[in-house]
């Protein structure tokens, strides 16, 4: 059966094609807001402002460290990016986790036991640093030292906690300061480096 005029320009015609959908890298803001939250609570942990006033971390905690790089993770998924999805949305958690912790949890009732239970809830934390260390290796050469800074700082902490080796809280705390800039200067490199369109900062090349 012959086919119609309209029938062969349809066939002919190529329907139009969607347009891609494109998002703004989120690992500047995840790392950022990684950063700044690790930044000041490792002030406290390292002795240099007093533990009185740690309360100022608990809305960094929730709201930057924890919301904002959750989302950042989120975008990452739809990016595509097991890495940094499953970095960004994890250490969002630890943050909202430990503002739970620190702000809601009463532990009074466990006394001196109260520190080895966060010592184990560190100790997750610190295997899991350990395997996304591994990983971040195949990345860039800035981003795998914050990660081994990260897993050292969690060692420290952990070891505080669980051990009873109350000077390691103060190491923790000069490390996770470290961690800190170092994130920081990958967040930087990250908006730099995409806003002036040329390399500013360099990273390091992937392994």
């Amino acid at each position: 059966m012959a086919m119609s005029t309209r029938e062969m320009l349809r066939e002919e015609v190529p329907a139009p094609a969607r347009p891609a959908s494109t998002i703004a890298d989120p690992a500047p803001l995840g790392l950022a807001a990684f950063a700044l939250s690790a930044f000041v609570l490792s002030v406290f942990n390292a002795g240099l402002v007093p533990a009185a006033a740690e309360g100022v971390v608990f809305g960094l905690a929730l709201f930057y460290g924890g919301l904002v790089q959750f989302a950042a993770g989120l975008w990452e998924f739809a990016k595509g990016n097991v890495f940094g999805s499953t970095a960004f949305c994890s250490y969002g958690a630890f943050w909202m986790a430990f503002w739970y912790l620190t702000g809601y949890t009463d532990l009074s009732a466990a006394g001196p036991d109260a520190a080895k239970g966060v010592g184990v809830f560190l100790l997750g934390w610190t295997i899991f640093t350990i395997y996304m260390t591994v990983a971040a290796w195949r990345t860039t050469t800035a981003l795998f030292s914050v990660f081994v800074v990260l897993t050292l700082t969690f060692v420290c902490l952990t070891a505080a906690d669980l051990g009873g080796m109350s000077g390691l809280t103060r190491v923790g705390g000069w490390l996770g300061i470290v961690t800190a800039l170092g994130a920081w200067y990958c967040a930087a490199a990250g908006v730099l480096n995409a806003t002036w369109g040329r390399t500013v900062l360099r990273v390091g090349p992937r392994h």
